[in-house]
């Protein structure tokens, strides 16, 4: 399908190109696209890099650093939620 393009079909798309996007927006679309390519490029780079490095076993917790066990199932909280007791006056 493309192999069928010759030197007339490309100047009718350039063209319509032209007189779509204006010749003073060609330049800076053509300057972002430049930016958006360099940008995808280094972080497809840093993607390879760090993929690359050897992984590291992660540290050994300290006691220190280790989290507060939570309570046994079977204990009580510290503090017991009770409701507000309520006096009931007498009738008369």
């Amino acid at each position: 399908m493309l192999g069928n393009l010759n030197g007339w079909h490309l100047v009718i798309i350039l063209v319509v190109i032209l007189l779509l996007f204006g010749a003073t927006r060609l330049p800076a679309l053509s300057k972002s696209l430049g930016q958006s390519m360099r940008i995808f490029r280094s972080e497809t780079k840093a993607m390879k890099e760090e993929n690359a490095d050897p992984v590291t076993p992660p540290a050994e917790p300290t006691a220190s650093a280790a989290p507060a066990a939570p309570p046994a199932s079977g204990t009580a909280p510290s503090e017991a939620t009770t409701a507000p007791e309520t006096k009931s006056e007498p009738k008369s």
